[in-house]
């Protein structure tokens, strides 16, 4: 989205993405708070049709799947292009690169110089305790919870450790960030992060957090986290993955990082 930059960019995004696209760009919105989640439903009010006519480009990976929203912006004649909302299956590269692809071949859009590290500027200041978050948006990217837990046993002989949870996740004694810019801050203080194949563990790696992901049946090559610091620990199921191999990656990236 950065790399979409002109001399104005706006973002709408699901709302606990919007505090993370302010910070860089002009100006960002939740769907809903637009009424784009509507337009396929009860078309366009004169407040939505207003706001996206006053855009030279709009680029859209929401609703690039149903074809009944893509039909309604259709009537609109408006400069809609969309892209595909996830890698094909077997496409064979990351989905940043995926990604950064779809931009690049974007019409009217200036080159883009990512190197493909997605990084998120936040206050956070590296402190001295391990951060593991045992959820994930499918049961089947979970490593088991007893293991998180044995894991965090060893690893408090040496660091304090300290657990966070989503909005809908249920965790005794765990954070929980509304706001996943100020996830992300919270996630830069730790000294490492242990977590599964889920968002938060892209963004400990985004601010620079050691990171140890967990990845059973998703393929790590397409949706590791990327960054100096991240490192997978993959199976063909979470299940076949130990405490002892996970406890290993931890010290060797703490060794590598030098923390």
């Amino acid at each position: 989205m950065e790399c979409l930059r002109a001399g104005y960019l706006e973002v709408w995004a699901a709302p606990p993405n919007v505090p993370l696209a302010e910070r860089f760009a002009d100006q960002a919105r939740s769907i809903a708070s637009t009424g784009l989640d509507l337009l396929e439903i009860t078309g366009a009010s004169d407040r939505l049709l207003a706001d996206l006519s006053g855009f030279d480009s709009i680029i859209s990976w929401y609703g690039a799947n149903r074809a009944e929203f893509r039909n309604a912006v259709a009537a609109l004649r408006l400069p809609f292009q969309f892209l595909a909302a996830l890698p094909p299956e077997g496409c064979g590269s990351h989905a940043v690169d995926f990604y950064l692809a779809q931009v690049r071949s974007t019409v009217n859009i200036a080159p883009c110089a990512s190197d493909g590290i997605p990084r998120i500027r936040c206050d956070g200041v590296r402190g001295g305790f391990a951060a593991i978050h045992p959820f994930a948006g499918s049961l089947k990217k979970r490593w088991p919870l007893e293991r998180f837990q044995e894991l965090a046993r060893g690893l408090a002989r040496r660091m304090p450790v300290e657990w966070c949870r989503g909005p809908d996740d249920a965790l005794a004694g765990a954070r929980c960030f509304n706001d996943l810019y100020e996830l992300a801050g919270w996630l830069a203080g730790a000294r490492i992060y242990i977590g599964n194949d889920s968002g938060p563990s892209h963004l400990a790696a985004a601010v620079g957090t050691p990171v140890v992901a967990l990845f059973g049946p998703s393929d790590a090559a397409v949706w590791a986290p990327r960054g100096p610091h991240a490192t997978v620990a993959a199976a063909p199921t979470l299940e076949a993955i130990t405490v002892e191999h996970v406890e290993r990656l931890v010290w060797n990236m703490l060794e590598n990082a030098r923390l």
